[in-house]
């Protein structure tokens, strides 16, 4: 690599995802040759189905591709196993789920806590971190709350606290501003520009939102299964 160029924060290389065998397979990635840069928030957009969520998932090692390999920071994610894929995903990579996922049983604070407590943070440093991450996301006065005493759009900035607390390199993101009213999911966009603009991180969003295409660096396409464009975002950098 010359001097002076830094290797993407992904890298997908001939990325094939099959569900199924024989006559029976459903090709759903076909041959995705893609990157994100360090430094960047991108957006990936394209119609229900394409395989978004597909790609994300594979990108960020809940799902293995049938074909191909991803790399994260230098490392091939589908290489690693059991404890050491656990531990690179914890250290290095947050998710935000369209399914908000949070544990019944705990409050806001709680919920946002849990990546910190399984990284073996004290409880009680745990939770005060969530709780200034909630109250940056307008949730402050929600935190001691069951996901049950809360609207979908506060449940969903909860997971997004929780992706955020361990400060993750790599932040992966599902329909981040689906549930949100368009102050919220600003405030949402602003977090994750905090996240993407750092030299050594990089965000990825998967939206049908319209309204956060200007806020992002770069926008690529699909269509079934393919990638069909990957342009810069017409947007001054702060």
């Amino acid at each position: 690599m010359s001097p002076g160029v830094t290797s993407p924060a992904v890298q997908c290389r001939g990325v094939i995802k099959d569900y199924g065998d024989g006559a029976g397979t459903l090709r759903v990635l076909h041959g995705i040759d893609l990157s994100f840069a360090a430094g960047e928030l991108s957006l990936l957009v394209g119609p229900s189905g394409c395989g978004k969520t597909t790609l994300i998932s594979i990108i960020a090692g809940l799902l293995g591709p049938s074909h191909g390999e991803v790399e994260v920071f230098g490392h091939a994610v589908q290489r690693l196993r059991g404890a050491a894929l656990a531990a690179f995903r914890l250290r290095t990579i947050g998710f935000i789920f369209q399914q908000y996922h949070l544990m019944p049983s705990l409050s806001a604070a709680e919920n946002a806590a849990v990546p910190l407590a399984a990284a073996g943070v004290s409880r009680a440093a745990a939770v005060r971190r969530a709780r200034a991450l909630l109250d940056r996301l307008d949730l402050g006065a929600q935190a001691d709350k069951l996901p049950g005493q809360l609207s979908g759009g506060q449940q969903q900035r909860v997971a997004i606290a929780r992706a955020l607390i361990n400060d993750p390199r790599l932040l992966v993101c599902d329909e981040p501003t689906a549930a949100l009213d368009a102050r919220a999911g600003h405030r949402v966009m602003e977090l994750l520009r905090e996240v993407a603009l750092a030299p050594d991180r990089a965000c990825i969003v998967v939206t049908h939102d319209h309204r956060i295409y200007d806020l992002a660096d770069r926008r690529v396409a699909m269509e079934d299964g393919r990638v069909v464009s990957s342009i810069p975002t017409v947007r001054a950098r702060p």
